[in-house]
This record gives C-alpha cells, structure tokens and sequence, in this order.
C-alpha cells in the first residue's frame, strides 16, 4: 500500500468524522463534553491525526440518534464500521504502530483492574460502599475498558509480529544482564489503553495536574461525582540477574494527547509487566436504580434485566447451572489450546478451533464466554458468536436460548443480529425455533432486526402461508416504526398473503 492509499484511507474517516459532528449540537450531549475538556484531541480526530476509540465514536452516533432520530442515525452509521476498521488498519501499520498498540493496551488492562476494584468496594458488601450511582459509574468504566480492551487485541492480532518475535534465544546469544531461561520469548500480554477504555480517558486533568479533571464532567448534564483515586504505583521490578549489572531500562515518556488525557502515569515508571484481566466483579444483589444522561445512551430502559451497557455488558457473568465435570473440562482444554495458539502466531489453527466448538451443545457457549474473556480473548469470543450464528436453525435457535437463559443478553442480542444476514427461509426456521422453546422476547428481537435491515419484501417472504409467523411479524415491524409497518403490509398484500 503507497503512502497517499493510507492517507486516503484515514482521510475518509476523518471526513466522515466531520460530517457526522457537523450535525450535532456543539453545546449538547458526548459532543460538548468532548469539544470542552479536550478542543485539541478532538480537533486532532477531526484532522485524521488521531484515531479516536471506538465508543467515542458510538456516543457521537448516540447523539445523533438523539438530536434526529434513530432512523436517520442508521442510515448515516452504515459506513462507520469499515471506514473506522481501515482507517485504524492504515494508522497501525506505521512504523511503531505496534508499539504503541502494546502500550496503550498495558494502560487499558491497568485502567481495567482499576474500575473493577472500584466496582468491587462499591458494592453492598464492599469495604467502601457507595450509591447506586457510583456504582453505575464504575459498571460503566469496567465495560468500557473491557471493550476497548478487546478493540485494541484485535488490532494487534490484525498487525504482523516483528520477524524473530517468536525465536527462541540460545544461551550464547543472550545480552549480559539476563536471567538464563529456556522459554521461548513471547509478546508481552494484551493491554487496553485505560485512555481507550472510558469516557473520562478523552478528558484532559485537571489544572492542578491531579487528573480531576477526568471525573469533573462524567455527564455533559450532571453534575460531577467523587471517585476514589486510583492506585497508579509501578509493579515493583525484578530483581537484577547475577551475571552482571543490566543496562537501565529506557524510561518511558509520559503519554500524551487526547488518548490519554487524565490518566495519571509515573514519569519515572521504567517499565511494567501487564497486569492479568481481573475477575469478574460480584454482580450487586440488590436492583439499583438505572443512570440516566447521555452517557448512557438508553441503557436505563425500564425492564431490561441486568446491566447491558456499552458493547455487550453481562461478558464476565458466569451461568447459575453448573455444567457436568466433562463439559467443563473440553471448555478449559479449549481456552488453553486456544491460548496456546494465539501465542505462537497460529491464527489459522486457533480459527479452526473456534469453528469446532462453534458446534459443541449450547448450554456451553456462557460458560465459554466466561473462559474466554478471563483468558483475554475476548476477540475469540466474537469470532465464536459469529461462527455460531451460521449454524443449522435449530442450533442456532438453541444457542441464542442458551445464552438469553444464563443472562447474557447483549451477547445474545449480538448473535441475533448476526443471524438476520441468512435466508429468509432460515430466519424463518430460527423464529419458530425459538417460539417453540418459549423464547418470545428472542424471537421478536429476531424479527426485529430482520425488519430494520431487510426490505419490505423480504421481510413479507418470511410470513410463509400467514398463519405463525404474521402476527409476530407485524408486531415486530410496528416496534420499529409505523412506517416499516405499512410498507410491511403493503408488501404482503403484493404477494397474496392470506390474513393481512
């Protein structure tokens, strides 16, 4: 790729980063948070010199829905994934792209187990308990580190490891300074920038360097909340080897720019080892009232069990059935395997492995997402759904029961949604599966998504001969708006339809 192809690939999305911001409101919602605490970083997105995270870009399409409806915001979100995929592609192929990937994760995973800890000691039982809001904050951060966390994987999986990454040293070669080791040397451990990873990392410090400036405006129309100060100590260094005194480590610089303002970072930290993913953090007993705000974008929608949030929450929430000792011992062998894999630089294998347990019975998919995301592959974990989502009807049906009945919502919305891309026949079959299984809610939501995103007459093909599916089918056309609804009906009285 000439360098004017990757200019023009970050250009699009720049361009279309501008066109988007040019209808919104500068005063109002996640926009005018932005353009407030951080004018340049934002500018610098706006010129295609930064690539912003990608919930930046999904709360700039949440004010759009807001300010024009939701219709429009789909029509003007269509282009967003692929120009955003390819600009971020181009930007990291630049010559220490990787690099930067793998620091900015360090941060994130960092940022991560931090707003997992403030999760944990505010909840009930906690040792520093605190209000259903605050709570809510530090769901919302967790889940936004998670996501971006597993943004930033697939970007360094998409990214060639440097020639010799994978070699394995022999003793003669080692520098002086080293411990003697066989293993074979290995990227360091996947890390999401914790700038990456919340609302608060696009936000600059405060003036007095304290970084308050990050929980000063965690909702363009709320008022600012405390938070407890996150530890930011390094990890306490090896000690030396005794063959002789190693060369300093080069000290890091501290970060800079929009990605990582507000993030509080020793300027004398001179290297650290990722921190593992944390745990998932003990679900709260008691039902705490919903956020609301633009920072939440409608996940305080009445009826909705659990806490959805941003990408797919409810990721680390383990089934209450307990899986019989053979299944659980296939889904750790599968993980290890796949760990294993990932770390020798065989994706094609690892593909291979997601595509066979893509098969296995469905009341295993929860506790694989559970596996997986503890194990940091969370990017596995949606290239799963999406092989599952291509399974015969009934096992998709079953694997979309599976996941709904162990609470995992998002992640069965999200296959859901993936399923709408098949036949109208196959749609179709999925549907009744579902319906026979007593799963409603899904199979509206199957409708539903089939509705939004397929025409009139093909969502009329899916009716058959009128007599089950019909009356789902309109129910679910009318949820998305009264216009689908007469153009549904209109396309099934063209093709004969009985009972319209």
């Amino acid at each position: 790729m000439t360098v004017h192809q990757q200019a023009d690939e970050v250009g699009a999305f720049a361009e279309y980063l501008r066109d988007l911001v040019a209808r919104l409101d500068p005063g109002r919602g996640w926009y005018g948070v932005f353009g407030r605490r951080d004018p340049a970083g934002m500018r610098s997105c706006l010129d295609g010199v930064e690539i912003p995270p990608w919930d930046v870009v999904e709360s700039l399409l949440a004010d759009l829905a807001a300010l024009h409806g939701a219709r429009f915001a789909e029509q003007v979100s269509v282009r967003a994934a692929a120009l955003y995929s390819a600009s971020a592609a181009t930007h990291d192929r630049r010559p220490g792209g990787r690099q930067e990937l793998v620091h900015r994760l360090e941060l994130m995973v960092r940022e991560q187990h931090r707003a997992a800890e403030r999760m944990r000691g505010a909840g009930p039982g906690g040792p520093d308990p605190a209000g259903p809001e605050a709570l809510a904050w530090a769901r919302d951060d967790h889940e936004r580190a998670t996501a971006r966390c597993a943004e930033l994987r697939k970007r360094l999986a998409a990214v060639a490891a440097p020639e010799g990454w994978f070699r394995a040293e022999h003793p003669e070669e080692r520098p002086a300074g080293t411990a003697a080791t066989d293993r074979v040397p290995r990227p360091r451990a996947e890390v999401r920038d914790p700038a990456a990873g919340h609302p608060g990392a696009w936000w600059p410090a405060s003036d007095d360097g304290t970084g308050a400036g990050a929980q000063a405006a965690l909702a363009p129309d709320t008022a600012a909340h405390d938070a407890p100060a996150p530890d930011t100590s390094p990890a306490p260094p090896a000690p030396p080897a005794p063959p002789g005194p190693a060369a300093p480590a080069p000290r890091r610089k501290k970060p800079r720019g929009a990605r990582f303002a507000g993030l509080e970072v020793d300027e004398e930290e001179t290297g650290y080892a990722p921190m593992p993913l944390p745990g998932p953090p003990a679900p709260a007993r008691s039902a705490a009232p919903a956020p609301r705000g633009a920072r939440f974008g409608g996940a305080g929608e009445e009826g909705r069990e659990g806490h959805e949030g941003r990408g797919g929450a409810g990721r680390d929430r383990a089934p209450d059935a307990l899986l019989d000792p053979a299944a659980g011992q296939a889904v750790a062998g599968a993980v290890a395997q796949l760990v294993r894999l990932r770390a020798e630089g065989r994706s094609g294998e690892a593909h291979v492995v997601l595509c066979e347990v893509a098969a296995w019975p469905a009341p295993r998919l929860p506790v694989l997402a559970v596996a997986l995301y503890r194990a940091g592959l969370a990017a596995d974990w949606t290239t799963l759904l999406w092989e599952v989502s291509s399974l015969p009807p009934a096992g998709f049906a079953a694997a979309a029961g599976a996941l709904a009945a162990a609470g995992r919502d998002a992640d069965c919305g999200l296959l859901l949604r993936q399923g709408v891309a098949r036949p109208a026949a196959e749609v179709a079959a999925s549907v009744l599966a579902l319906d026979d299984a007593g799963r409603e809610r899904e199979a509206r939501d199957l409708l539903g998504a089939f509705v939004r995103v397929r025409t009139p007459q093909e969502s009329a093909a899916l009716a058959g001969d009128g007599t089950r599916l019909l009356p789902l089918l309109l129910a679910a056309a009318r949820e998305v708006s009264v216009e689908r609804e007469w153009d549904l009906v209109h396309a099934l009285r063209v093709a004969g339809v009985p009972g319209v």
